[in-house]
């Protein structure tokens, strides 16, 4: 039923662009400033993986003999390199795709 009603409200959304033959200038601008959105928010989320990837280099190097400090750098580390991978890559196939 929500699926139903879903389909109902982009039908009745898109068929008056559809039906009169209109340009679909104002959606283009929409998916166009939410790209802009997608695009910084991915620039930004980046920035953090690279910050925590630092941080824990920071904390491994400043850890003199403590070995829980090193794991816990080693780790946020390891957290920073997986996660810039995953966002480039889940962004490079997207890119491919499109």
């Amino acid at each position: 039923m929500k699926r139903f009603s879903v389909s109902l409200i982009a039908l009745s959304v898109l068929l008056p662009a559809v039906t009169f033959a209109q340009s679909l200038g104002n959606l283009e601008s929409l998916l166009r400033a939410v790209g802009r959105l997608v695009n910084l928010a991915t620039q930004i989320v980046v920035g953090l993986a690279l910050l925590a990837f630092f941080w824990g280099l920071v904390k491994y190097i400043f850890a003199a003999g403590e070995e829980d400090a090193k794991k816990e750098g080693v780790r946020l580390m390891i957290g920073g390199i997986i996660a810039i991978f995953v966002i480039v890559s889940i962004v490079g196939i997207i890119r491919f795709i499109g």
